[in-house]
């Protein structure tokens, strides 16, 4: 269930405004040129935050190595699920050489992705 929002923080005030159809069509073209979901949102963030939301445009390289690094997790995901279930699935279980090799793997790869994450967040924000 959704949690309750305070009397302060809810968008229940109505503000109209008449636009020509050019307005319109060239608001909307700004709306998501800037990254913004909604006209409300983008018409909050210019009038009343201080802060706002910018878009960065992904080259394909990003997004290329962004779909690999979450098809890599899924395989972690799964190894990982697997080593659980046998924890789970016997009383007493001692892990194997394979589970302790499973978790290397594992180790190794979500540095591999941690690294891979990291070079993009350095060219994003650079120190």
């Amino acid at each position: 269930m959704r949690p309750k929002t305070c009397d302060t923080e809810k968008l229940d005030k109505l503000i109209c405004i008449r636009l020509s159809e050019l307005e319109k069509k060239l608001l909307r073209k700004r709306c998501g040129k800037e990254g913004y979901r909604t006209i409300s949102d983008f018409c909050r963030a210019k009038l009343v935050r201080k802060r706002e939301i910018r878009k960065i445009e992904a080259s394909e390289d990003f997004i290329r190595v962004t779909q690999k690094l979450d098809y890599e997790l899924n395989k972690i995901g799964v190894n990982l699920n697997q080593v659980a279930k046998n924890l789970n699935t016997h009383q007493v279980y001692q892990f194997s050489g394979a589970d302790r090799e499973v978790f290397r793997q594992v180790l190794i790869e979500l540095e591999k992705c941690f690294s891979i994450l990291q070079q993009y967040m350095d060219k994003i924000e650079p120190r």
